[in-house]
């Protein structure tokens, strides 16, 4: 038997969940079909940012704001910058105003999911197939992998950088944008590692020699988790053994010769296997033709590379939005789209224009020397806003 749902989301990350979240709050039902078994499924670690102009206007739409400070990372606003020898070119305190206080992505996921009735989430719902349903206008089935299908009046797609929603809208598809990332964890950091602890600091890191970087940050439980990013060819990850975390660790460690102890302890000294990324993200300015009943957020409309600091919070705000659009046009879906669309497309353009520039300033010969300056232009008497992040 096929279910029918009124407003069906794919994808329980942080845009799909404050989506259903405020159209709760808005007294409306939606349901969301999430591919992860279940919610402890995998670790949803790493440290957002939530900025006071976007991911914050969500958490109050959402009603969300007194539980959230709760789980605010007191001092994880501070930022640092070190060349490759370790000497620090900069450093930037928190300043306890929450403009962008960091949460732990985790602690963030579980707030929204328990602010939702227990059955919103159906777990395990991998994604085969996306069509519109034959002789009607704006209605779509889903078939998923177990052998489920359901039709919506809504299909929100919040499905990330290889959303299966996003075909039905657009043939544009995410591309390498020349980086990529070597994640790693360091657990119990002061304890265990204290040289890479010192390496680090108290917030976030950014170490450049060039073209290669590493971007870190330390969490609410002492754990330094780490990226480092380096200018290759797309196929470059796929020539290391990353199975062998012995063999990873040389290859990883040949990039960064000649670095400080502690940055290369970063790498050299992880508790957990280096696991390669590769950077990809959608043309800048994307955007598509309106198609009746369907809507896609977050990475899924708009994937950009991480050095601009907005991909979690676009998600969320997108979501918000969204579900207030739907809230304010009762009775007419497609009045409720054309008015988020409106928006979306301009807003996410500068978004990723930025963080594409974020992304040359910060490869580049002579790096950590222009985000040095950069920082230094965002004090204040400083025109300039906005700053990389580190995750």
């Amino acid at each position: 038997m096929t279910m029918h749902y009124p407003i069906a989301i794919i994808g329980g990350g942080l845009g799909g969940l404050t989506a259903a979240r405020v159209l709760h709050a808005n007294g409306i039902n939606s349901v969301v079909f999430e591919l992860e078994p279940n919610r402890g499924a995998r670790v949803q670690g790493g440290m957002l940012d939530i900025h006071d102009y976007n991911g914050q206007k969500a958490i109050h739409a959402a009603g969300l704001w007194e539980p959230f400070t709760k789980i605010i990372h007191p001092g994880g606003e501070s930022a640092r910058v070190l060349d490759h020898t370790g000497a620090v070119q900069t450093e930037e305190p928190d300043d306890g105003t929450l403009s962008r206080p960091e949460v732990d992505r985790g602690d963030l996921r579980t707030l929204l999911l328990d602010s939702l009735p227990e059955d919103t989430i159906r777990w395990g719902h991998m994604v085969a197939a996306v069509r519109p349903v034959e002789g009607t206008v704006g209605r779509h089935e889903v078939e998923f992998a177990n052998g489920e299908k359901i039709t919506t009046d809504l299909l929100i797609g919040a499905d990330g950088a290889w959303s299966k929603v996003r075909p039905v809208v657009t043939v544009e598809a995410p591309f390498y944008v020349g980086i990529s990332f070597i994640e790693a964890d360091l657990f119990n950091g002061a304890v265990d590692h204290p040289a890479e602890a010192a390496a680090m600091g108290p917030g976030m890191l950014f170490a450049f020699k060039d073209d290669t970087g590493m971007l870190g940050h330390l969490e609410t439980d002492g754990t330094l988790h780490v990226y480092l990013g380096v200018r290759v060819d797309e196929s470059w990850a796929d020539s290391i053994d990353f199975g062998n975390t012995d063999a990873a660790k040389r290859a990883v460690l040949a990039l960064i010769e000649g670095w400080d102890k502690g940055l290369r302890g970063l790498i050299g000294n992880a508790d957990t296997p280096l696991i390669p990324r590769r950077i990809d993200a959608l043309p800048v300015g994307i955007n598509w033709a309106r198609s009746p009943g369907v809507m896609l957020l977050g990475d899924a409309a708009h994937l950009m590379s991480p050095f601009a600091g907005e991909g979690a919070n676009l998600a969320m705000y997108d979501g918000s939005e969204l579900a207030l659009a739907i809230a304010a046009h009762p009775g007419d879906t497609e009045a409720a789209l054309a008015a988020y669309e409106a928006a979306l497309f301009p807003r996410s353009q500068a978004a990723a224009a930025e963080s594409a520039k974020m992304l040359e300033m910060l490869f580049q010969p002579g790096s950590p020397k222009q985000l040095v300056e950069f920082f230094h232009s965002m004090r204040p008497g400083s025109l300039e806003t906005d700053a990389p992040e580190a995750h």
